[in-house]
């Protein structure tokens, strides 16, 4: 996989700040998205785009909507599904017609959201009353509200690990490692699906780890001051150290280039598959997949990651997308009764089995075995997410993307050539680089 070049990223950056400048359509930049309390003054019609194409196909967002109006009857709402979410909506932010409410892209500058999205509100009055205000906190003001939050963990057949005499979490990866041996030899399962294909699965549920080996809610703010993120008994160190010894090991599947995610959901529900890194969203889709093809849905388990800090397992639970109101909408009081209803009546997070945005509200069934057994959740720092983000889009590693995490599986299995050693080594002077000039 090649790198984009920095040019590239620059030009996306400069792109977008374009768009932030400029004027057009309707409400003046920097007005507040609030919604009168009562819903009989909210009217208008709001456009909400959405990556998730399957629930606009299938009726799902539609009987969101119509539940919807029961409260806000003056308010008709429309959907936009967009199959590449990020590329679509990246476009659209060239002009000021990109919905009402929208899920923030990831290119979008963390410092540049006031450009593009209405303020929601005071990040500490906001603070108080929903997780994660920090990822969008720009100045003392929120710019987004979670669709929901994620534990990351691993999503495992259950009964798969039992067939291998394995009834204990893995506390080291080491161990987990000789787990995933007695598995292959035991069941014939294949042990680990890394969906190199697809690529996100070796993004986000990897990087959102940091965190959970050092039991560190400040671990990814930490890099922004780092020159060697890599380094021997860092976060990433034995993050992608695991991965690498998954592929050395011969304990994922043999031909990553044709691995399939929708395949691999119903594979490790059937036990073809024991388990992959992921977010708790990923179990109930599992499960449905288990229910689906005649099997156990009982059978997918959840366990975290195989690394303890002092005798004690930490997960990161971190934010899914923000939603967010577009600063030129017309119709804010409508677009930002949408997002609390949403994001506070409609059960979505639950069903969906991720973290409710309001911290009044349980976390999910999913992770009950976590709390069961003591896992410590660790809700990370974004306060230096800008920082760690310019270092990153200089250093074109990606963090966020899969590429590093390829040509890391590549190594691995022999595909290209060199150490792993030699490649954290090399990762760790391109951050340095960076980081040097991000600085100056």
């Amino acid at each position: 996989m090649r790198r984009k070049p920095l040019s590239a990223v620059l030009l996306a950056t400069a792109l977008l700040t374009v768009a932030g400048c400029g004027g057009g359509g309707g409400a003046s930049s920097g007005e507040a998205a609030t919604a009168p309390k009562d819903p009989e003054k909210v009217s208008g019609t709001i456009t909400v785009l959405t990556n998730r194409t399957d629930l606009v196909q299938d009726g799902t967002m539609k009987k969101y909507a119509a539940e919807f109006k029961k409260t806000y009857p003056k308010v008709t709402v429309k959907f936009q599904g967009l199959t590449d979410y990020e590329g679509e909506v990246k476009i659209r932010m060239n002009t000021d017609n990109y919905g009402d409410v929208l899920l923030i892209p990831s290119v979008v500058a963390k410092g540049d959201y006031p450009k593009f999205f209405a303020p929601l509100g005071d990040t500490k009055d906001m603070e108080s009353k929903y997780r994660f205000t920090g990822k969008t906190d720009v100045k003392g003001k929120t710019y987004g509200i979670a669709n929901f939050g994620t534990v990351n963990g691993l999503v495992y057949n259950k009964a798969v690990w039992e067939k291998a005499g394995i009834t204990d979490w893995p506390t080291t990866p080491e161990e987990f490692l000789a787990d995933l041996k007695q598995i292959k030899a035991e069941t014939g399962a294949t042990p680990y699906y890394t969906n190199f294909k697809d690529g996100w699965p070796l993004s986000s549920p990897w990087t959102n780890s940091i965190g959970s080996i050092s039991c560190d809610e400040a671990a990814s703010d930490e890099l922004a001051g780092s020159d060697k993120p890599w380094a021997k008994g860092s976060d990433l160190n034995v993050i992608d150290g695991l991965l690498h010894g998954i592929v050395h090991g011969g304990l994922s599947e043999k031909d990553p280039a044709t691995t399939n995610w929708e395949t691999s959901k119903t594979d490790l529900a059937k036990g073809k598959i024991s388990s992959m890194l992921l977010g708790s969203w990923a179990v109930n889709q599992m499960r449905d997949a288990a229910t689906k093809a005649g099997g156990n849905p009982d059978d997918i388990g959840f366990m975290p990651f195989p690394a303890q800090k002092d005798g004690k397992f930490c997960a990161t639970m971190l934010s899914d997308y923000q939603l967010a109101v577009n600063t030129h909408s017309e119709n804010k009081p409508a677009a930002r009764a949408w997002i609390d209803w949403f994001t506070e009546k409609s059960g979505f997070a639950e069903k969906e089995g991720g973290v409710p945005a309001l911290k009044s509200m349980n976390l999910p069934d999913v992770v009950q075995p976590f709390e069961d057994n003591d896992v410590s959740f660790i809700e990370r720092s974004e306060a230096k997410t800008e920082q760690v983000n310019a270092i990153d889009n200089a250093s074109e590693i990606g963090l966020a993307k899969p590429d590093y995490r390829q040509k890391l599986i590549d190594i691995a299995r022999g595909a290209q050539k060199g150490s792993l050693q030699d490649y954290f080594d090399e990762l760790d002077k391109r951050w340095a680089d960076a980081a040097a000039i991000a600085g100056s």
